[in-house]
Formats: structure tokens, C-alpha cells, sequence
């Protein structure tokens, strides 16, 4: 059977276009056929961009349970596993099928709609619960496992992954969680009150978000930026772990704490001398 891949391409990115090109001609080299349509079968997702391109392939990804590999064009690229210049080596990588699997935990979402609908969803990086009018706050309550935590008037509320600790929640003031670490952050944006600190909780815990009645305006649930979900005064959102993670293709030997300094371009100037290795 003819081996296949999924490519997904950011068009509109500087050079995205053309690399797509020549890896096609690369793996069809190889006997591997390249489609860009998520209907057909393949055997993993190939991402050219940033990491909005990343999330895109992350749902066709998911959907067939099939790796997905990263190939930063764009400034941060935190999903992505390698830079475009390192193109040679991914494409050697797929053809061999010599890369590693990582699992990166997913969010399970649902909202619970006053006139008794449920709508699903999920996320990798994360749900973000903000009220449609920026002017007007968010008036929410949380609880943890059917037991009521706090309520909060706040631009929103972001409930993270690990994987999504270094986007929207670390903006919003999260902590970095290491994609290793099986955890969900709940994070406050610019919440009034004591107790406005993120939160970081069991990947097992049921975390609650009700929409408290005085809610003024309409909220807007974003499922990693991409997919959005309206819920009313009333409404209940619930998330706890997914039961079907993202698999993530990884050819670099860089480790997550060496991407965080080179993303962050953090300073690490006497960290070790020479005396520290001897």
C-alpha cells in the first residue's frame, strides 16, 4: 500500500508555500504520497508554519490518531518541534519513519446550556472564557469537583494544558508546566478579588465554570483560538483530561527546558563555569 502524509501548509507565511513544494517532490521520491486533504487516509501530519498552523493539523491529527510534526516559519513556534532550515532532516525523518512519539495530554470540554443542550468540544493548548463585550467583565463561578472554589468578575478565564502553559495562560500570568507534567492550569484574566492567583490542579479533577446570572453580556468559549462556543448566563462549562491525547512527532534532542531558554531568548550566563563540569 502506497504510504501517505497529510501536509498542511501556511500559504500566506514567507517561503511556507515553496518548501511545501519541494517537500512534496522530496517524499514522492520516496514512494510517499503527499495529500492536503483530510478526508483521505495517512499516516501522520506534516505542519509548515507557526504554531496557528500547528493547532489546524492538530485536529486532523487527533482525529485519525496519527502523529504530527512541526516545522517552525513563524516567531515563537513553541508546538513546533524544529526550525525550516533543519527541513533536510524531516524529510529524511518521514521517509525512515525514524522520529519519536510524544503524547500531549488534550482538554475534554463541555457546556451546559440552561434549555438542557450539551455541546462538546476539546482543546490542546487551551479553553479560554471570555465575555463577548471587553468593557464588560465576566461574572463566573469555579468549582473543583463539585465543590464550589470562588467566583469571579474578570476579563476571563483561561483553563490550560501543559502544552498550552506557554500561550495564552502564561500571558494571562499562568505558570510554565513542563509538557511531561499531567496537569490543568486555571488561570484568571485581570480578576478583581484576594483570591485571583492561577490555579494548578489534577488532570483527573472535574473543573467547573458556571455563568453567574448577573452575567450582562454573552460568553465566548475559544477552544484553542480556533473554534468558538457561545454559553449564557446560567450555562456551566466543565473540562477534565481528554481520553484521546495529540500525538506529537519529535526528531529534535533538544529538551524542553533548552527550547524555553531559545524561545525566550532567557539569560543564562553563569549558570555553569568550567570548574562546574569537571
Amino acid at each position: 500500500m502506497t504510504r501517505q502524509i497529510l501536509l498542511v501548509v501556511h500559504g500566506a507565511r514567507s517561503g511556507c508555500s515553496q518548501m511545501g513544494t519541494d517537500v512534496i517532490e522530496r517524499l514522492r521520491h520516496h514512494g510517499i504520497s503527499v495529500t492536503d486533504d483530510s478526508t483521505r487516509p495517512y499516516e501522520m501530519v506534516l505542519a509548515l508554519g507557526g504554531d496557528g498552523t500547528m493547532l489546524a493539523a492538530a485536529e486532523a491529527a487527533r482525529s485519525r490518531d496519527v502523529p504530527l510534526l512541526g516545522v517552525n516559519f513563524g516567531h515563537m513556534g513553541f508546538l513546533t518541534d524544529v526550525d525550516a532550515d533543519e527541513i533536510d532532516a524531516v524529510c529524511e525523518a518521514v521517509v525512515a519513519r525514524s522520529y519519536r512519539v510524544e503524547e500531549r495530554m488534550a482538554l475534554s470540554l463541555s457546556i451546559h446550556h440552561v434549555d438542557g443542550r450539551i455541546e462538546n468540544d476539546w482543546a490542546i493548548n487551551e479553553a479560554a472564557i471570555v465575555a463577548i463585550e471587553r468593557a464588560q467583565p465576566a461574572h463566573l463561578a469555579v468549582g473543583i469537583d463539585d465543590r464550589a472554589i470562588s467566583t469571579y468578575g474578570a476579563d476571563g478565564i483561561i483553563v490550560a494544558t501543559p502544552t498550552g502553559s506557554t500561550a495564552y495562560s502564561y500571558s494571562a500570568g499562568g505558570p510554565i508546566v513542563w509538557p511531561d507534567v499531567e496537569a490543568v492550569v486555571m488561570a484568571p484574566l485581570s480578576a478583581h478579588g484576594l483570591f485571583t492567583r492561577p490555579l494548578v490542579i489534577s488532570p483527573s479533577s472535574l473543573l467547573e465554570v458556571r455563568v453567574l446570572d448577573n452575567q450582562r453580556c454573552g460568553i465566548h468559549v475559544w477552544c484553542d483560538g480556533r473554534r468558538r462556543l457561545d454559553a449564557e448566563p446560567g450555562a456551566r462549562i466543565r473540562t477534565t483530561r481528554s481520553d484521546l491525547p495529540v500525538r506529537l512527532a519529535q526528531i529534535s534532542n533538544v529538551p524542553f527546558s533548552g527550547r524555553l531558554v531559545h524561545k525566550f531568548n532567557l539569560p543564562i550566563a553563569g549558570w555553569r563555569t568550567r570548574t562546574d563540569d569537571r
